[in-house]
């Protein structure tokens, strides 16, 4: 297990979190010379930064293969399981694969009672991050509340973008790094829907939703998942 002091030691390294956060949202490989052009930085830093982005198991590296001959440059791509941190060290991926398997076998009910639970969750974690910063709903502006949304989530990967139509304002978000990567292979028929339930409860928090619709899956091979939402 990787040392969580070196995690966060790591991570907090303003340009290297955003290199992180870049890699992990456009769910491509990157060569040291791109992230060096899109950061304006110089390529040996950009290599030290990446470097340290994959001692710690963010990113994996693997040799580019060309065909041309020569020597092959590295490839970056941020890894699907990501790092975890405990103090102290706690299996609570084990204890979640568990559960994901009762809830399994208890059936159709169950989930129900799973996806309202997640609801309740989504409009939870909203009130707090207000009652925290001391903000009130009837004070925020379109604005503000998007800016909450995203904050709350940016290792997730909100990025809402409004749009205006005849029949009111839209949103488009999409979900980039699924923080359930792990449990989909195995429980993808409700770990999907027990996450879009949080994420429903949320939004619904904040705005007032009129539709809340999944336009893209990573279940159905698609890179990202992305929510359509009118408000």
């Amino acid at each position: 297990m990787i040392d969580p002091l070196k995690i966060t030691s790591t991570l907090a390294d303003e340009t290297r979190y955003s290199i992180y956060q870049h890699i992990i949202k456009q769910k491509e490989a990157f060569s040291v010379q791109e992230i060096a052009d899109v950061f304006h930085i110089h390529p040996n830093v950009a290599r030290l930064h990446l470097r340290k982005l994959t001692d710690i198991g963010v990113l994996n590296a693997e040799f580019e293969k060309t065909g041309k001959g020569g020597r092959p440059g590295r490839l970056y791509k941020a890894t699907d399981e990501g790092v975890a941190l405990s103090f102290p060290y706690r299996d609570d991926r084990q204890l979640m694969d568990w559960l994901l398997d009762i809830l399994s076998a208890c059936g159709p009910d169950a989930i129900e009672v799973g996806k309202k639970i997640c609801y309740r969750k989504g409009m939870e974690s909203i009130q707090e991050t207000l009652q925290n910063r001391r903000l009130s709903m009837t004070n925020l502006k379109l604005e503000q509340k998007v800016d909450l949304i995203t904050e709350t989530a940016s290792l997730v990967g909100y990025i809402p973008i409004i749009r205006d139509t005849a029949d009111g304002k839209t949103m488009k978000f999409t979900v980039y790094n699924c923080p359930f990567h792990n449990g989909i292979a195995k429980h993808s028929n409700f770990i999907c829907d027990l996450h879009e339930a949080f994420l429903k409860g949320q939004f619904e928090a904040l705005f007032d939703v009129t539709e809340f619709t999944q336009v893209e899956s990573m279940v159905h091979d698609c890179k990202f998942c992305s929510y359509h939402v009118g408000i």
